[in-house]
């Protein structure tokens, strides 16, 4: 009832050219020395799926099918692609380094031509780009050997199974291929080009804990898949479609796998949800706080979510403690801070919803900053904030 009163003077104060009550009266004055206490809800964008209103919604007695249709309505179901390309950002380096297996084999990505490794007790086999410009494999025993000269790039594949990936940062197995991408500003990358499946089963235990309600599991595998198979038909580079941080989605390859979420993914092989023919842009985080927040989709409304608020969830509420002088050094142009006005909210919710816009006053002047900033800068969960000043 409130966020439904809120929404009908808003729009009344919009018609009839009036300040918004609820926002002129959302201003807190600033004592020196202040306390200010941030109060918040839920975790993340808000747009799409809460994961653990998915949870709570499996413990409802929602299937992933309702789950996926709840958080995404107005979306039909489909079939998704079969093979994605990745790029695995731990790698920073311009070579290609992996660690030998059985079965292990090179193809030049130019000629075609696959050739197996030999088993000549080689640590590590490497494929980079000299200075004459020339693409080799070398191998790395007792000291780098170079060993055959490519007409392409390097790829690197093991019959299906899992290759260990060495980086700067340690090593990591993955399913798939594992080649050298060359990005249209010629920029060298390490691209995991391998099938959607495999891909999803090193994204979902990352996403969302492999261990919970099976139809929390599954309703995320769909909305991965999903989201994977947009960013396929948007890819971000010439050399890869989809990158491997949040970013875009978290993927940690075949050692993030787990039993319980490779059977999500498998019990759902292929589904996505789809919103005009082509995949749907399938947004999640980790909690709504009770509403999720537009995503400029008609499938990504601001709707009441029931399912969010379980027992078990940490972050459909939260608070923290800032001093005011935490604001002053992040805004040095207020001087010292006097007043906090939020001037725009989103209009859902509690508080009026998630604050798009906010006014710090202080000695020095007034700074206006957005929602997303203020969130940003201070590192809080959500926009969805009220303020309490002592």
């Amino acid at each position: 009832m409130r966020a439904l009163t809120l929404l009908i003077s808003t729009a009344l104060a919009a018609t009839l050219g009036l300040a918004n009550p609820a926002v002129a009266a959302d201003a807190w004055p600033v004592p020196a020395d202040a306390s200010i206490t941030i109060k918040g809800r839920g975790y993340g964008h808000g747009h799409g799926m809460s994961q653990y209103g998915a949870e709570g919604a499996a413990r409802a007695g929602l299937t992933y099918r309702q789950i996926a249709e709840f958080y995404y309505p107005g979306t039909t179901w489909g079939r998704g692609a079969r093979r994605i390309t990745v790029q695995l950002t731990a790698d920073t380096t311009d070579d290609l380094v992996v660690r030998p297996r059985s079965g292990l084999t090179v193809r030049d990505t130019v000629s075609k031509e696959r050739v197996a490794l030999p088993d000549n007790g080689a640590v590590r086999w490497r494929v980079a780009v000299g200075r004459d410009g020339v693409n080799r494999v070398s191998y790395q025993h007792r000291g780098w050997h170079p060993w055959r000269v490519l007409k392409g790039q390097g790829e690197f594949f093991a019959g299906g199974e899992p290759i260990t990936l060495v980086t700067p940062s340690g090593e990591r197995a993955y399913r798939g291929r594992l080649r050298i991408g060359v990005t249209s500003t010629g920029d060298r990358v390490t691209v995991n080009a391998l099938g959607l499946e495999a891909y999803l089963k090193g994204v979902v235990p990352l996403e969302i804990p492999a261990l919970w309600s099976a139809e929390a599991v599954r309703a995320q595998a769909v909305a991965a898949r999903t989201y994977a198979s947009y960013e396929r038909r948007h890819p971000r580079s010439s050399a890869y479609q989809i990158c491997d941080t949040w970013s875009c989605q978290v993927y940690g390859g075949y050692d993030a796998e787990h039993p319980a979420s490779n059977r999500a993914v498998e019990a759902t092989a292929r589904e996505i949800l789809t919103s005009g023919g082509a995949p749907a842009f399938t947004q999640f985080g980790s909690s709504s706080g009770g509403w999720t927040a537009a995503g400029g989709m008609s499938y990504l409304p601001a709707q009441r979510d029931p399912y969010d608020g379980w027992s078990g969830n940490p972050v459909h509420t939260w608070a923290v403690k800032v001093d005011d002088n935490r604001l002053e050094q992040a805004w040095p142009a207020i001087g010292d801070l006097r007043r906090i006005a939020v001037t725009a909210r989103d209009g859902n919710g509690t508080w009026g919803g998630r604050v798009s816009r906010l006014v710090l006053r202080g000695t020095g002047g007034s700074v206006a900053v957005s929602g997303d900033t203020f969130r940003a800068v201070l590192g809080l969960r959500s926009t969805w904030v009220t303020f309490q000043v002592r």
